[in-house]
């Protein structure tokens, strides 16, 4: 059995997406369609009954305008979220005037591929990878990148992430979001 995508309470974070989703005048079904979801699948994160992918709630958040840390909760310990091959620990988050970063720990076991859909437009992702190989970056233009390496990119397109080789990639991802229009 696979571990819940997130650590944080499913109703805490569907209550954040309902509100964020009523704020800005968007029906259920306009969201679900902007974040390319089902809309049963928007319904069962607003009422806390699905445990989303982290693919599901960047989708939803890119369409809200929002970081992903605007719908998570902010305990002690780093919020963990899991996709198809990241698992991303939110370690903090960081404000300034016109912008919102934040900064995970990110572990992706070898061999699995995880597309994510495009982020607010204007955000960008900055990893760097402590050990093994990653191929990551926009899906028409990956990146590779080894232990001590760096890499970047805007990240308001579809985009990938890939260990490869037989070793697990353990590395920090630093999201930059512009402030929402």
């Amino acid at each position: 059995m696979e571990p819940p995508a997130l650590d944080t309470d499913p109703r805490v974070v569907g209550e954040r997406v309902r509100l964020l989703r009523q704020a800005r005048g968007v029906s259920l079904s306009e969201l679900a369609k902007r974040a390319k979801i089902g809309k049963a699948t928007l319904s069962g994160v607003e009422t806390g009954t699905r445990n989303p992918t982290l693919e599901t709630l960047w989708a939803i958040t890119a369409q809200l305008g929002v970081p992903i840390g605007a719908i998570l909760d902010s305990p002690p310990s780093p919020q963990v979220v899991r996709g198809t091959a990241v698992e991303a620990a939110l370690l903090e988050v960081f404000e300034e005037v016109g912008v919102t970063y934040e900064l995970y720990r990110l572990r992706l076991p070898p061999g699995i591929t995880q597309t994510s859909p495009a982020h607010l437009e204007g955000t960008s992702e900055h990893i760097t990878v402590f050990s093994g190989t990653l191929i990551a970056g926009p899906v028409d233009a990956p990146l590779t990148a080894g232990p001590g390496h760096h890499i970047s990119w805007v990240s308001d397109v579809p985009h990938g992430y890939r260990a490869i080789g037989p070793e697990e990639v353990r590395a920090s991802l630093l999201m930059r979001y512009p402030a929402a229009a």
